[in-house]
């Protein structure tokens, strides 16, 4: 491959056609052989890399049975070049393609204040003699080459570009497609008519103040049962399922398989690093194949530290962010994206336990779902739901939207707003809808619900990501504002042209948002009024004897009735019903604070509107400690 910074001489898969792809693998061996690599290591290599589709080298250096700067020293020594074990990011010039050689180290441009630049060069072991000879033939040619690690290259690109990378990534969105970044919180005419609608309002509740309250009442009512009903039809369909069917046997993924990436941004993470590595040294994916990035923020010497301190293995890389406002995960996650070497990348979070199983299941699916599927959401579960009613509830509520109401929407092909973790995603089409939004707080739902208006297709998958819910109300708190007012922007950002987004998602999902997201946010925002209408009217009912005066506050009253305690009832049941008896046990009794649970989620909400307007972009960190019992539930 040819790049802005010299001809190629890096690293290539051997030859697939024909007999040349054995013949490549014996020529490694052989060299390998020549180099004091041992006969056993050799040939377990040689089967790995038949069974990949890579090579001998790729095996050795995956498997850690060899160290990679003491290989590539050799392979210096044995051209006769320097070998060059670090690279100074400071000499290295921020010029168009540099980036290229973060995905692909193959060749870099060392520059000196005193003395001519020297090129950088990653050779592969299948190329070794060609370049040999080259040498050989332009003696002249050595004192201008250098030899250095893969590892090496990429820290050194990283950081010579990062200033410029981390600018770019943050204005991407919001400068190419502007309609999709919630950069501006109310676009175009959007202030205008939130102004013009709250004058409105006040002025209708001033004047009628009745039948203005009344108006209002009616429309959360229509709200409300719309979200009943939606969550009603989960669970229908969710008790319709059987189990079986919902856990299939891990499907097979015997063969050649592509690189699988995995992006984990992190910050203040120090206490779970640990636990973090250990699960994701768990994953059944072949460790040549692996590509995971621990995204950490530049001046996060804590976490960095901690990681520094374990013993990573070769397809690990921690990639320092430079801090830049916004400070959010998915800034971190965007300036990641262009290092992505994988056909498929993941996301997880620092507290996950992915199931070992997880990629293979989701590679097969993406192998027999049509390429307009591109995400498939994993779902996540609550392992601690027994140490506080916050994480009990909390449990209750991720089994019923993970294993209740996504797959539901899955199987009738509406939108599904995402978990910010476990989802998987084809590389190249998250990368043509624009990746992340820096400026939005949830951009897992803005995400989904992007793809979807772009013509692509969410799934779910079944092998789940154990989790630890927040068990104190002060974190709960904070996590569920930050939710909030990613929904609220979420919600604004697809509003901006209503009849354009129904033409490109279709009336049915263009409803399903509306009543999902704007259903969701209205309905919590009004929460404790309509309790307290409630409260008020059977006062009301009780002082008069048996019944309340009109039709119309009767009616109201009933609905009230079906909305608020068939919603209690919706939620504890569509959750009860994804659940194990371990996890029900679990959670016990904990289910009758629901509504004070939901009366939270209202404070949530309100704090959320408030933040919308002073801090749109503040990103509440939910602190993580490390789990004595990995088990899942």
């Amino acid at each position: 491959m040819a790049t802005a910074n010299g001809p190629s001489v890096g690293r290539t898969p051997p030859d697939t056609v024909g007999g040349g792809f054995a013949s490549a693998l014996k020529q490694e061996g052989r060299l390998l052989l020549q180099m004091g690599v041992g006969k056993p290591s050799i040939a377990r290599a040689m089967q790995l890399a038949q069974a990949q589709g890579t090579t001998v080298e790729d095996e050795l250096l995956a498997s850690g049975e060899i160290d990679e700067p003491i290989y590539f020293e050799a392979l210096a020594e044995t051209l006769k070049l320097d070998f060059m074990p670090d690279i100074d990011a400071g000499r290295v010039q921020d010029i168009e393609g540099l980036d290229t050689q973060i995905a692909r180290p193959e060749i870099l441009r060392v520059h000196h204040a005193s003395r001519p630049p020297v090129t950088v060069i990653v050779p592969s072991l299948g190329r070794l003699a060609g370049l040999a000879a080259l040498l050989q033939r332009t003696p002249l040619l050595r004192a201008s080459l250098a030899v250095s690690t893969p590892s090496a290259v990429r820290r050194a690109v990283w950081r010579a570009g990062s200033h410029r990378r981390v600018s770019a990534v943050t204005r991407a969105l919001f400068e190419t497609a502007p309609l999709h970044s919630a950069r501006i919180t109310f676009w175009g005419k959007q202030g205008f008519y939130a102004g013009v609608a709250l004058c409105a309002l006040v002025a209708a509740a001033a004047a009628v103040p009745l039948i203005s309250m009344l108006i209002l009442h009616i429309v959360l009512t229509l709200f409300y049962l719309a979200n009943f009903l939606v969550r009603l039809y989960a669970l229908g369909s969710a008790l319709l399922q059987r189990r079986e069917e919902r856990m299939p046997e891990p499907p097979d993924t015997t063969g050649p398989l592509p690189v699988y990436s995995v992006l984990v941004a992190l910050y203040r993470e120090e206490s779970v690093v640990a636990q973090l590595i250990h699960g994701l040294n768990q994953l059944d994916w072949p460790r040549s194949r692996l590509d995971i990035k621990l995204i950490c923020e530049e001046d996060d010497a804590a976490t960095i530290a901690a990681l520094e301190a374990l013993p990573l293995a070769r397809e690990y890389e921690i990639v320092r962010v430079p801090v830049h406002m916004p400070r959010t995960k998915p800034k971190a996650l965007a300036y990641a994206l262009p290092g992505v070497r994988g056909t498929y990348v993941t996301v997880y979070d620092a507290e996950d336990r992915p199931h070992p199983e997880q990629l293979r299941e989701a590679h097969a699916a993406f192998t027999a779902a049509p390429q307009h599927v591109i995400c498939l959401q994993a779902p996540l579960i609550v392992t601690n739901a027994q140490q506080s009613w916050w994480s009990a509830l909390f449990a209750l509520e991720y089994a019923g939207l993970f294993r209740g109401l996504l797959p539901m929407l899955s199987l009738t092909g509406l939108p599904l707003p995402l978990g910010g973790t476990s989802n998987h995603f084809r590389t190249a089409e998250l990368r043509r809808i624009g990746g992340w939004d820096p400026y939005n707080m949830t951009e897992d739902a803005d995400l989904g619900l992007r793809l979807h208006r772009f013509g692509y297709r969410s799934r779910v998958i079944f092998k789940p990501t154990l989790e630890e819910a927040p068990t104190s109300r002060s974190v709960w708190l904070g996590q569920r504002t930050r939710w909030f007012k990613g929904w609220l922007q979420t919600w604004l950002v697809l509003m901006r042209k209503p009849g354009q987004l129904s033409g490109e998602m279709g009336w049915p999902a263009f409803i399903v948002f509306q009543i999902l997201i704007a259903g969701l946010l209205l309905s919590a925002l009004s929460h404790p009024f309509i309790v307290g209408f409630l409260v008020y009217l059977t006062w009301l009912m009780l002082d008069d004897g048996t019944h309340t005066q009109g039709w119309l506050t009767f009616w109201l009253f009933t609905c009230d009735i079906v909305n608020i305690f068939g919603s209690y009832a919706v939620f504890v049941s569509l959750g009860r019903s994804r659940m194990t008896a371990r996890e029900k046990r679990a959670v016990g009794w904990r289910w009758i604070f629901v509504p004070l649970y939901w009366l939270f989620m209202s404070l949530a909400a309100w704090k959320a509107l408030l933040e919308l307007r002073t801090a749109p972009f503040s990103w509440n960190k939910t602190p993580h400690l490390p789990v004595c019992d990995s088990g899942e539930s």
